[in-house]
C-alpha cells in the first residue's frame, strides 16, 4: 500500500536518472566547502597561484622568449588551465563513491551515477574557474583574443576526458591497493607538471626530446590548444586524434576494471581501509 511505484516509461526513467545524476554533482561540489562561492573562489585563487609562479619563474629564468608571439599570460594560462582540468578529473573520479561505500546501500545510487557526477562536478569547478579569471583578465588587464575558441574548448574537454580515463583505471585498482594508487597518482600528478609541455611548445623540441613527451596525451591536447589559441603558432608534431583514441582506450580499460571491482568487492573494504 505504502510501496512507491516503480517507472517502467522511460521518458520518465531518464529524467529521474539525470535528476539524480545532478543532486550527486551539487553533493560533489560542496565536498570541498560548504559554501559553495567560498568553493569555487578557493578553486579560481588554486589558478591564479599556478599562474603568477610560472609567470614569475619564465620571468627570473628569462624563458620569455621561448614562449608563442602573443599575449605572454594567455599562453600560461593555456596550458595551466588544460593541466588543472586533466588533474582534478582524475583526482574526482578517483575519490568518487566506491562499491563499498555507504551511498551504494541507497538503491537508486550506483557507482556509475557516482563517477558520472565527480568527473562532472570537477569540469564544472573548472570551467567556471576558467570563465570567470579570462572575465576578470580581460577586464582589468588586456583583452583575450582567441582564434579558434571552439577548438581551444574541444582540448580542454579532451584533457579532461583523458583525466577522468586516468582516474577510473586507478579507480579500479584502488580497492585491491589504496596506497599504491595514492602514490601513482600522486606521482603521475607532479610528473605532469613537466611531462604535459605546458612550459614549452612542441615545436621548440629537437626530435630525441619530443620522444620524451609525445605519449603524453595531454602534451598533445595543450600543444593542441595553443595553436587554436594563438594565430601565431601552428602546432606541427602533436594531433588533436591522438587524446581521443587514448582516452577512449583508457575509458574502456577503466570501466572494464570497475565492473570487476564492483562484482568482487567486499563491505569489508570500506570499514578496514
Amino acid at each position: 500500500m505504502f510501496q512507491a511505484p516503480i517507472t517502467t516509461e522511460r521518458r520518465r526513467s531518464v529524467y529521474a536518472l539525470l535528476e539524480l545524476i545532478y543532486h550527486s554533482i551539487v553533493r560533489d561540489v560542496r565536498k570541498s566547502h560548504r559554501n559553495a562561492f567560498l568553493g569555487l573562489v578557493l578553486n579560481m585563487m588554486q589558478t591564479i597561484v599556478f599562474v603568477l609562479t610560472f609567470y614569475l619563474m619564465y620571468s627570473l629564468l628569462g624563458l620569455r622568449g621561448s614562449a608563442v608571439r602573443g599575449d605572454f599570460l594567455l599562453y600560461i594560462m593555456s596550458g595551466i588551465f588544460l593541466y588543472l582540468t586533466h588533474t582534478k578529473a582524475m583526482q574526482a573520479v578517483i575519490q568518487s563513491e566506491g562499491p563499498a561505500s555507504a551511498m551504494m546501500q541507497h538503491a537508486p545510487m550506483t557507482t556509475a551515477i557516482s563517477i558520472t557526477a565527480a568527473a562532472l562536478s570537477s569540469l564544472y569547478l573548472q570551467l567556471l574557474s576558467l570563465l570567470v579569471v579570462l572575465f576578470f583578465y580581460h577586464v582589468i588587464f588586456n583583452p583575450v583574443v582567441i582564434d579558434n575558441p571552439a577548438g581551444a574548448m574541444a582540448m580542454l574537454l579532451m584533457s579532461w576526458f583523458t583525466g577522468v580515463g586516468v582516474g577510473l583505471i586507478l579507480l579500479a585498482i584502488k580497492p585491491w591497493a589504496p596506497d599504491v594508487v595514492t602514490v601513482v597518482s600522486s606521482i603521475y600528478s607532479r610528473a605532469n607538471m613537466i611531462a604535459s609541455g605546458k612550459m614549452f611548445l612542441a615545436n621548440s623540441l629537437p626530435a630525441s626530446m619530443l620522444v620524451l613527451f609525445d605519449w603524453n596525451p595531454l602534451f598533445h591536447t595543450i600543444d593542441q590548444a595553443r595553436g587554436f589559441t594563438f594565430i601565431n603558432y601552428n602546432p606541427h608534431f602533436s594531433s588533436a586524434m591522438y587524446p581521443l583514441y587514448v582516452g577512449l582506450v583508457l575509458v574502456a580499460i577503466g570501466l572494464m576494471g570497475e565492473f570487476y571491482t564492483r562484482k568482487n568487492a567486499s563491505i569489508s573494504w570500506s570499514a578496514s581501509r
